[in-house]
């Protein structure tokens, strides 16, 4: 997702758009500019790729003014070049954009009937070209804001800069989000409440169909039919020390070693302290319960996966685990019985939010899981729980991944206590074994060692299988889609018994294949489907416990040891090798592991 940064101030712009922006770089982004207004003259520069290429430029041709607007680009309509490269101007007006204009085509073929034609390849220029001709029919900026918003489908969060305006910024959400900040005589706009926590902790988050009209004296707002509205003004209190590395070479490496803390902090809450606890139970009663649907992508989609055991094996309830984006399109049928839960680290995922929307009025209640207590999917839920980890900066998520489980289990746990399928001492030994998992988490860390001695050798190999059972085959997945996420080693992840379906036949000697094994009532036939892949030649990378290796180190490739945790809650302590071995298989390779390729932290788009 892009990142947009605006500022009416009393200092010079430019300076604190990059600052703000070098704090939206976790969403992902291939090209960077900034536009300010100086003497009242619209100037813009733009640069391929990272921001310190937009700071040397603004060294050689530095913009002034007090008024500005900044923006990271994901390239989705137009090559990442420089050419489009955000901000957009035409005319009188400068454009940033997040999301994706559908009917620019149409808007375009109705500007060139009135031979207006576009510079570059992207659907954001539609936006300016179209605000900018409203103008020259004799629109003020309020106004041609307006009609140019009147008439854009899609997803967008907008930001307008106008020749001539130094006091003047107008803001559209639809489908993105983006927020207004306010300080003493200044104000700010941004993507969120991070890149504007260095100025100021004071946020209104725009509704949908919203539009503000900022100036320094303060913001008024519109709702979708343009009337008066009033949104409230809330306090935001975010570390922007969050965005800082603390010491570690990259994001993920600090977010994974975060996991024992904020591990610590969702369990606490949920299951000693009593608000955490009422929350659920007042929240949904699950004896009025028959379904449940779990909505989700990526990452999270996988925390449901694993999800899907503990509701079913714990509480006799039927789970159903959907990918967003396909969810609505299927249209499927859903009943006053169902709980439907949607997973988020962002709160903002276009696909997982259309589909909230789809089940509304549809179900018993929506529960939304997210890491952003602010964010469209908490707000539009029935309950929001938040997952208490902090900050997520790198693209590929870990410590969200592992609270997201902490809560699904801690759910799991009220649905067995108030179906009765589980009795109290059965609860109790349960709810004592999901305090033991930060503890069980910072043991798994001391692997690091040997997981990086495993990754210098996988990083050398152009594909990896990953095979597990039961709870484990979930982490399989993630832990071939870590790996491909930022080492781009081709992965797959299979349920152990599949291997004889299909995957069998991809074996030799270069294919390596990771194990997740603990030694549970499965491990058995698993360590029998280890050998089917040895006789063949495969390599096997097996992550187990002591017992596990003591009983099928024969053989092994590399072994690799967990904490001995005999609990249906292991996948959480099992995250930790695959997270590391993605990790470090990605820095031996050299590859950008905070900001992989062609990904973005948060996909506000379809």
């Amino acid at each position: 997702m892009c990142g947009i940064v605006g500022v009416l101030g009393k200092h010079q712009a430019a300076p604190i758009l990059v600052e703000g922006l070098k704090l939206l770089e976790y969403r992902g982004y291939d090209s960077a500019g900034i536009a300010t207004i100086s003497d009242g003259r619209l100037e813009r520069r733009r640069a391929l790729g990272k921001l310190v290429n937009l700071s040397d430029i603004l060294v050689h041709e530095p913009l002034r003014g007090t008024a500005g607007i900044g923006h990271t680009r994901w390239a989705t309509h137009g090559a990442a070049n420089e050419s489009n490269a955000h901000p957009h101007a035409r005319g009188r007006v400068a454009v940033v954009h997040n999301g994706i204009i559908e009917n620019f085509r149409d808007l375009r073929a109705f500007l060139s009937e009135h031979q207006v034609v576009p510079e570059t390849d992207t659907d954001t220029e539609t936006v300016a070209m179209l605000c900018n001709w409203y103008m020259e029919q004799g629109s003020t900026p309020v106004e041609a804001a307006k009609l140019t918003v009147a008439r854009l489908e899609g997803a967008y969060a907008l930001c307008f800069l106008f020749d001539g305006e130094e006091d003047l910024i107008i803001a559209a959400r639809k489908g993105s989000p983006l927020a207004v900040g306010w300080g003493e005589q200044e104000m700010y706009v941004g993507s969120d409440a991070l890149a504007l926590a260095p100025m100021t902790d004071e946020i209104t988050y725009l509704e949908e169909g919203d539009i503000a009209v900022i100036t320094r004296a303060g913001a008024d707002f519109l709702d979708a039919g343009f009337h008066p509205v009033s949104r409230p003004r809330k306090r935001v209190r975010v570390n922007a020390n969050a965005a800082d590395k603390g010491g570690y070479k990259h994001f993920m490496a600090k977010e994974i070693a975060e996991q024992p803390s904020v591990l610590g902090e969702a369990t606490e809450y949920y299951l000693r302290d009593q608000t955490g606890r009422q929350l659920l139970r007042e929240g949904v009663d699950f004896a009025d319960i028959d379904r449940v649907v779990m909505v989700a992508c990526g990452t999270a989609a996988l925390a449901c996966s694993v999800a899907k055991y503990w509701f079913e094996q714990l509480a006799g309830l039927p789970v159903e685990v959907d990918i967003a984006s396909e969810f609505r399109y299927r249209e499927p049928p859903l009943s006053k019985g169902t709980l439907a839960i949607f997973v988020s680290q962002s709160g903002e995922t276009a696909d997982t939010l259309a589909a909230m929307r789809y089940c509304a009025g549809k179900v018993a209640r929506s529960v939304a899981i997210v890491n952003v207590a602010e964010s469209s999917i908490a707000r539009e839920s029935d309950i929001a729980l938040p997952i208490l980890a902090g900050p997520e900066i790198g693209v590929a998520s870990t410590k969200a991944f592992t609270c997201q489980l902490v809560v699904l289990a801690v759910l799991a746990l009220r649905a067995s206590e108030q179906r009765g399928t589980q009795d109290t001492t059965r609860i109790e030994a349960l709810e004592a074994q999901l305090r033991h998992v930060p503890g069980m988490v910072s043991e798994a860390m001391r692997c690091e060692d040997r997981i990086q001695a495993v990754s210098s050798q996988l990083a050398r190999r152009r594909h990896a299988l990953f095979l597990g059972r039961g709870v484990m085959f979930p982490l399989a997945l993630e832990g071939a889609l870590k790996l491909k996420e930022i080492s781009y080693i081709h992965a797959e992840g299979y349920a152990s018994g599949e291997l004889k379906h299909g995957p069998i036949a991809l074996i030799d000697e270069e294919m390596p294949v990771i194990v997740l094994a603990p030694h549970d009532a499965v491990f058995d036939k698993t360590v029998s489907n280890m050998q089917e892949v040895m006789a063949r030649g495969g390599q096997i990378a097996m992550i187990s416990d002591a017992q596990g290796l003591e009983l099928a180190s024969e053989g092994l490739w590399n072994g690799i040891e967990m904490p001995t945790f005999d609990s249906i809650f292991a996948p959480i302590v099992y995250a930790v090798p695959v997270q590391l071995l993605a990790y470090y298989t990605a820095v031996e390779k050299g590859t950008d592991v905070d900001q992989p390729r062609n990904l973005a932290k948060s996909v506000t788009v379809e």
